[in-house]
């Protein structure tokens, strides 16, 4: 487990800044902190190095061709984390989570048709030793995806 490091009130900004546009750059950034940007570039590197903050590119499923997608619930017979390497070698997979519940796990995938999804849970989920039971909920449509939710103070 990461350790918590303390936030102030310059990080609470920059990562603010950052989850609206994570190619802002240092020099802006550190206008609105009033840092300098290698100022502004250290306190980055700290929230990245310690866990807190990571910049990535984030795709849209239905630009890439992939426009159906699913939440899968797994129940399993086994410890869930004996699944879900398996689990994750499958390309279409792009979300995997243990959970408790009626669940064990959930796997989000994203497909190009309903018979690829077939395949990927037929095929791909169900045939993985340890996989007792596999229920897909496709998604008509995605309401919120949110990536600039607040942090907490």
């Amino acid at each position: 487990m990461t350790d918590l490091i303390e936030l102030d009130a310059s990080d609470r900004i920059l990562i603010r800044r950052l989850q609206d546009d994570g190619r802002a750059s240092y020099t802006d950034l550190g206008r609105e902190v009033g840092m300098s940007a290698p100022a502004v570039r250290a306190r980055v590197r700290r929230l990245v190095d310690s866990g807190v903050l990571q910049i990535a590119a984030v795709t849209n499923p239905l630009a890439l061709g992939l426009p159906v997608m699913a939440l899968i619930g797994i129940k399993v017979d086994r410890h869930p984390r004996e699944i879900t390497e398996a689990l994750g070698d499958i390309d279409n997979v792009i979300y995997l989570v243990a959970t408790a519940g009626s669940f064990d796990l959930f796997a989000e995938v994203v497909c190009r048709s309903m018979d690829e999804l077939s395949t990927v849970i037929n095929d791909g989920i169900r045939a993985i030793p340890g996989v007792r039971e596999a229920e897909s909920f496709p998604y008509f449509g995605i309401h919120v995806h949110r990536f600039d939710w607040d942090v907490p103070d």
